[in-house]
């Protein structure tokens, strides 16, 4: 079913969002027995942020600096945002207002080639890992699109993948990849030599429902937006369980599809909030500080936004997933 062409895959790709967006509609408010209820910081953050719209770039189409459902962002230390460019199989790279630079990749399961790029995040060298989903594999590259190496294949043991979705790298070059299918978070060597691994099927602590976006924060601890719990669960670099927030709903702190994940410098935890259309902003322990977005297509708002990430001077980017565009906010 998989080797068919851009109509198939498009089906494939509505079908999901619509299978994920009827399973978060269906679930009740209120956690059900055995579920974990909701945490509620008792702590408050002492100042909060202004979040203004400052850009946006793109359209739907297959020429440079159009989209076809760009699902992640990524920003490296020169402050370019690359995109993953999903329907179109390729990488983009842009400046940090939106003039495009180059571009890489097309369909298919050679180097340098895609089958629904869905991942990207950039190393403290400007290399560029992408997640390659459907040929469950991570591809390594360099700021220009020069292939350097993969990892990964179809299955369960380590090192294999089951439709992985978030890629993540630490201060040291470890990569760390949610790998969504297998309800595991994977750890590897910037080279692609697996160190360790966490998780399982389930609501327990440490455990995972479909982890779709993954983030690592100066000091190592590892975030997972575990998207069908709805819920962000922190870790050390070992896959300790720190600390978890959130449920179903549209209050704050709550989510309907927690899919993106990003940490800034000061720590603080930027989460794509999916089906509520909007982006939400909490401290290293889950305290809310602010949220920014609603339902549209006007500056500011999103149609389902999937990617999130922070550059070094705070300013956030956000892959507007179904508008087909990149949209960026200064924080004040």
């Amino acid at each position: 079913m998989l080797m068919g062409g851009n109509n198939i895959k498009k089906i494939i790709v509505i079908f999901v969002m619509l299978c994920m967006a009827f399973i978060s509609c269906k679930k009740a408010s209120s956690p059900a027995a055995g579920e974990n209820p909701e945490i509620n910081p008792t702590s408050t953050p002492t100042a909060l942020m202004t979040v203004t719209f400052a850009a946006k770039w793109g359209s739907e189409g297959t020429g440079d600096g159009l989209f076809d459902n760009p699902r992640d962002v990524a920003v490296d230390s020169a402050g370019n945002v690359f995109v993953a460019d999903t329907d179109n199989d390729r990488i983009q790279k842009f400046t940090s207002t939106g003039l495009f630079i180059t571009k890489w990749g097309s369909e298919g399961p050679t180097d340098g080639l895609f089958y629904f790029p869905v991942g990207v995040a950039v190393d403290s060298a400007d290399n560029v890992y992408v997640v390659d989903l459907f040929n469950n594999r991570i591809q390594k590259f360099t700021s220009e699109g020069i292939f350097i190496t993969k990892w990964g294949s179809f299955g369960t043991e380590d090192g294999q993948f089951y439709e992985p979705f978030g890629v993540a790298v630490d201060s040291a070059g470890n990569v760390y990849v949610a790998d969504s299918g297998n309800n595991r978070i994977q750890k590897f060597t910037s080279e692609g030599i697996f160190i360790t691994k966490w998780g399982s099927g389930g609501t327990g602590d440490g455990q995972f429902s479909d982890p779709e976006g993954v983030a690592v924060d100066t000091t190592g601890n590892v975030y997972v937006a575990d998207r069908a719990n709805e819920r962000i669960q922190k870790f050390t670099s070992e896959g300790v369980l720190i600390t978890k927030w959130g449920s179903y709903g549209t209050g704050d702190s709550q989510f309907k599809g927690a899919y993106g994940v990003a940490v800034d410098s000061a720590g603080n935890v930027y989460v794509s909030d999916l089906n509520n259309h909007r982006i939400q902003k909490f401290s290293s322990e889950g305290v809310f500080i602010t949220k920014s977005g609603s339902y549209g297509t006007g500056d500011g708002q999103f149609d389902f936004p999937i990617g999130v990430a922070v550059d070094s001077a705070g300013n956030v980017y956000v892959a507007d997933t179904n508008n087909n565009r990149i949209q960026k906010f200064a924080q004040q």
